[in-house]
């Protein structure tokens, strides 16, 4: 007989204009790993924020057991001494506290009131290692990117006494290597008893790990399946997800690449806290009218240091090196000129830079082109209103309208509000850094779709991803970046990942 460490039955919850989850069952078994998979917007991220309390109880229907007994979680804190931790997708850390802080934060270790920081430190180093993270427990959260911050978040989840794992996309920002070491970890806390609710749009992964994997689609349970006894193939997992088959993962395109649009030449950018540490060594890349350029690298390769620098100095200081838009030099040296200059870039951290989360959908795609949809000093409201529903249109934006808060948006859809603002600026260069992390299989489809779409209209695009395969296939192509420098450039018709993983390993050799 199966022991059930978890059972959610008819859970139903809705918000303003959208029933987010219509009688979702869930039934999971104690030390296994079961997946949470459907499209954004599914209803995957909602169902554990009502299990783990983020969601409390009374503000939804329905019935939760957690080892036998009926639980009424008011909070997430009260989840969490029951042995329920969940981490969020968006991440929860403090930026000018350290690694050590962060994941001890509620949860100090203390005698007699007074935090004991050996007892700290030497807690977080075994933490780091388990995880897979080589960094100082001394390090700031701020002098981090996203991939290494979610480690933190991880190490974090396991210093509390964690009896059932909820990891909402923890692979997400992650390279190939790390997320292997990822996965192998939930298999050794399994084998340590610890049962484990995984969400992940990467399909691959799941089958490697998991045991069951239950299957939402518009906010209902389609089916769970055992991945013991059924067949199971990505194929079926999609055909569940989106009602249909998806019989080739990136659109077909047709290039018409032109001359040469923009182009940066000998560009150095050095760390904005260590004045002598360099994160961009005599970069030169362009793209063409029409190209779909990649830049492909590990985590840590520096490639969202050297865009976000491009991007009006976003990042970094004592930039030099000069930028080029159809030969002729400009100046980027400010957001605003880049964006006058026609340069774009859609961040890979779309929560904390991309979109203002307390605004609505309308407010989001025209902050950046504010003069497009004004009279003298005054917004045209209708004519925000039209712009704004046609983007939401164009872009299959799930929503109750374009007055629905952002923050209640899948992170699917967050992503074309990103795309659909940068659209509405009218770009002639595009940076796509990460664009669909984090995003399900249907929704890529629809991103690569308007990548497509804005080649085609003779824009340039550069195009940040982790995912190999993705750079792959949506890419004309490809720099590949190691330790702040391009260490190989090909066309996609040559290139392979064993190729570019061998232009990163050799590169990697040279400098150790």
């Amino acid at each position: 007989m199966s022991d059930v460490i978890l059972e959610m039955r008819n859970i139903t919850k809705t918000f303003p204009g959208v029933k987010a989850l219509d009688n979702v069952s869930l039934r999971v078994e104690r030390g296994e790993i079961h997946a949470l998979v459907g499209e954004n917007g599914a209803g995957k991220s909602t169902l554990m924020k009502v299990l783990s309390g983020v969601y409390p109880h009374g503000s939804y229907s329905g019935e939760i057991y957690f080892e036998g007994k009926e639980c009424s979680f008011k909070d997430i804190t009260h989840s969490e001494e029951v042995g329920i931790v969940i981490i969020h997708q968006e991440l929860a850390l403090i930026p000018f506290l350290s690694i050590a802080e962060n994941i001890f934060l509620g949860n100090e270790r203390q005698k007699n009131g007074v935090i004991s920081w050996f007892e700290t430190i030497s807690n977080t180093q075994e933490l780091l290692k388990k995880v897979g993270l080589h960094e100082s427990p001394n390090t700031l959260i701020t002098n981090m990117g996203v991939g290494k911050q979610q480690l933190v978040e991880i190490a974090k989840a396991l210093a509390k006494k964690v009896r059932l794992l909820i990891l909402d996309e923890p692979t997400a920002s992650l390279n190939d290597a790390d997320s292997e070491a990822l996965l192998k970890l939930l298999i050794q806390l399994k084998e340590q008893g610890i049962t484990s609710i995984l969400i992940s749009h990467k399909l691959n992964e799941i089958s490697k790990v998991a045991d069951s994997i239950t299957i939402l689609r518009d906010g209902a349970t389609i089916e769970t399946l055992d991945c013991h006894k059924d067949r199971i193939t990505e194929d079926r997992i999609i055909r569940g997800m989106v009602g249909r088959d998806l019989t080739h993962r990136f659109p077909p395109r047709e290039s018409k690449i032109g001359e040469v649009i923009f182009e940066v030449r000998d560009w150095n950018v050095y760390h904005p806290l260590h004045e002598n540490r360099k994160v961009s060594t005599d970069i030169n890349i362009n793209v063409r009218k029409g190209e779909v350029v990649g830049i492909a690298g590990l985590m840590g390769s520096g490639r969202t240091e050297l865009v976000m620098s491009i991007f009006g100095r976003a990042y970094g200081r004592n930039i030099s090196g000069k930028a080029f838009k159809h030969g002729k030099e400009i100046d980027i040296s400010s957001i605003d000129k880049a964006i006058k200059n026609g340069i774009a870039y859609a961040t890979e951290d779309r929560k904390a830079y991309g979109l203002i989360l307390i605004e609505d959908i309308k407010a989001n795609i025209t902050i950046a082109n504010l003069e497009a949809i004004t009279d003298g000093v005054m917004i045209n409201r209708p004519k925000e209103l039209t712009v704004t529903s046609d983007y939401r249109n164009k872009l299959n934006i799930k929503s109750s309208s374009v007055l629905q808060k952002t923050v209640n948006l899948s992170g699917g859809n967050q992503q074309k509000v990103v795309l659909s603002k940068w659209l509405f600026a009218n770009p002639e260069i595009l940076i796509l850094d990460e664009p669909t992390r984090g995003i399900d299989v249907g929704a890529k489809y629809e991103i690569y779709t308007i990548v497509n779409q804005l080649a085609s209209e003779g824009k340039g695009i550069i195009l940040i991803s982790s995912e190999l395969p993705e750079i792959l296939g949506v890419c004309d192509r490809i720099y590949v970046m190691s330790e702040g420098r391009i260490v190989g450039e090909m066309m996609s018709s040559e290139a392979s990942q064993e190729k570019i993983m061998k232009y990163i390993m050799t590169q990697q050799e040279v400098v150790e």
